[in-house]
């Protein structure tokens, strides 16, 4: 697809990496991650009603919005993208009504926001839900498996990136409490990307050639609080 967008439509890594998601490289080192969490996401839209009101928050260049918009009204906002269909807004302060969306996607972005505004993003994704609403949340775990033996023997645990990059590093479980804590329920929880330690370096430095290993490691050690990215699906509402 042609990189048509003005300039000014981008901010952040956007501007510095331009519509990579578009264009994946197999050589990044999040790539098998990134298509593992990816084909989950699209069973989980492929499963919705037709017409299904959804928002993907925190939609970068819209790739999903493109996928589906013959199918599901979805929409798109992100703070450093916009387009003729998405919409540049910060998480804190959604331009929507309450109840209007039946989904929510949050892929990959709570992170991004420093830990003290997590909460706040998470009571406006659940306000713009409908009251049977569910939000799909990817978020990476500070916790996963090789930072817990990196803090076993250095006293230190792995970043999931860079402070300047994830300001709001946590471990999945503080995301599960602070999503309960905005009104949310957890549904379904999976992991993807066990990181075994040796393995899980083997295939970061070797991204393109280790992708079946990585998909196997995922599908055999289905341990959520192990793995780099969780998903979660949780329900507006409390139990």
């Amino acid at each position: 697809m042609a990189d048509d967008k003005p300039a000014g439509a981008r901010t952040g890594e956007y501007a510095a990496r331009g519509d990579y998601h578009r264009r994946l490289d197999p050589d990044w080192n999040y790539y098998p991650t990134y298509v593992a969490k990816m084909r989950f996401v699209r069973r989980y839209l492929d499963s919705l009603p037709g017409g299904s009101r959804v928002l993907d928050a925190g939609c970068g260049e819209g790739v999903l919005l493109d996928e589906y918009q013959g199918r599901l009204a979805i929409e798109g906002v992100d703070l450093n993208y916009a387009s003729d269909r998405i919409q540049k807004a910060s998480l804190e302060d959604l331009p929507y009504a309450d109840g209007r969306f039946d989904r929510v996607l949050c892929l990959d972005v709570l992170e991004h926001l420093p830990l003290a505004d997590q909460p706040a993003a998470l009571a406006e994704l659940h306000r713009i839900l409908a009251a049977d609403g569910e939000l799909l949340l990817s978020v990476p775990n500070l916790a996963h498996l090789q930072s817990r033996v990196h803090f076993f023997l250095t006293g230190n645990l792995i970043r999931t990136a860079s402070e300047q990059k994830h300001p709001g590093d946590r471990p999945v479980g503080e995301y599960l409490r602070l999503s309960r804590a905005a009104g949310f329920t957890v549904v379904e929880r999976r992991g993807i990307f066990p990181t075994v330690p040796v393995l899980a370096h083997v295939i970061r430095r070797n991204p393109r050639a280790m992708a079946p290993l990585h998909d196997w490691l995922t599908r055999i050690v289905r341990v959520p609080g192990w793995c780099f990215i969780n998903l979660v699906r949780l329900r507006k509402g409390r139990t």
